[in-house]
């Protein structure tokens, strides 16, 4: 299959940039690659140049890509080329980091219009391509640990999809933090997280995590499923299972006495300075699995879900 996007053209009056949009719902052969319409931000938005995009090929089923024609891409990197007048949080010029709105246009594109509290610093010892593969992975993570499940030092955590884009930042945080980290993944990514911090790294396809695994204080489900079903039993009384895959049955939960949360991650700017912040201090790190340009998004959503990947896919916009 050919991996080029088809082009179009908006009149030559409007100013125009490129984007990835799609226009019909569908998988990766409904991108679109073509001229829009430049943004313009309203008062309480920033306009950004795009250098890099993060891509997570799951959007393509998101609900939130139901509003068509949408511009695809919610984790961006970049430099603000203008503010509206209520606009406080960054200056023009400014390098910068965030995870946009779902419900409005993305950052696959070479501008997008932010809201200025959802804006952060980049962090300055990592590119622009690597800060791209931060906003979304990285906040999920941090929400999932300390927000929605209360992750404290020496408690212990199994962390499911471990070697994946939200899976190495949790690795990573959680050891951060002081706890003890189990997790599971392939044998091939076994070295990947040890490098990352896990104490202990399981087998899913040989070996039941339930075996090994006991009197957990909290587990961070990125798989669902039959994986999520087994995790209740591995928990201690008054732990807690935090999913971000689907809405988790409370019954289940109480049955077990344990917490069932199930949360989709939200834009935060004083996150992201503290995300930053550990990344500028060599505390985590982001993994990257390939980067594309912009115009190449189709096959980055294609390889995306095909197959198990550590850390994310990158779209470069511009260079760094």
């Amino acid at each position: 299959m050919r991996s080029e996007l088809q082009v179009s053209s908006v009149p030559p009056r409007i100013a125009t940039m490129k984007a990835i949009r799609l226009h019909v719902r569908g998988g990766p052969e409904k991108l679109v690659y073509e001229d829009v319409p430049k943004p313009v931000p309203l008062p309480d938005e920033a306009l950004v140049r795009v250098y890099a995009c993060g891509v997570t090929p799951t959007e393509l089923s998101w609900s939130s890509t139901e509003r068509l024609p949408v511009v695809l891409g919610h984790e961006i990197a970049g430099v603000v080329e203008a503010l509206g007048p209520d606009v406080t949080e960054v200056r023009v010029s400014d390098a910068v980091y965030a995870l946009t709105d779902f419900w409005r246009d993305g950052g696959a594109a070479e501008y997008v219009v932010v809201r200025g509290r959802d804006l952060a610093p980049k962090p300055k010892f990592i590119d622009y391509v690597q800060a791209a593969a931060v906003p979304l992975s990285a906040l999920t993570a941090w929400q999932a640990l300390f927000d929605q499940g209360g992750l404290t030092k020496s408690q212990k955590i199994l962390i499911h999809g471990a070697a994946g884009g939200v899976g190495s930042f949790a690795v990573q945080l959680a050891r951060w933090r002081g706890a003890r980290v189990t997790a599971t993944a392939s044998a091939r990514n076994f070295d990947y997280l040890r490098g990352l911090g896990a104490e202990d790294v399981i087998d899913y396809a040989t070996e039941k995590f339930e075996n090994r695994v006991y009197d957990a204080d909290m587990v961070l489900d990125l798989v669902g499923g039959d994986t999520l079903e087994r995790s209740w039993g591995v928990l201690r009384r008054g732990g807690v299972l935090v999913t971000t895959v689907a809405p988790v049955s409370q019954e289940i939960a109480s049955t077990h006495s344990v917490q069932g949360i199930f949360f989709i991650v939200k834009p935060s700017r004083p996150e992201l300075m503290e995300i930053a912040r550990l990344i500028n201090g060599g505390y985590v790190r982001p993994k990257i699995e390939a980067v594309f340009p912009l115009e190449r998004a189709r096959e980055a959503f294609e390889r995306g879900l095909s197959r198990h990947v550590r850390g994310k896919f990158v779209l470069q916009v511009i260079g760094n």
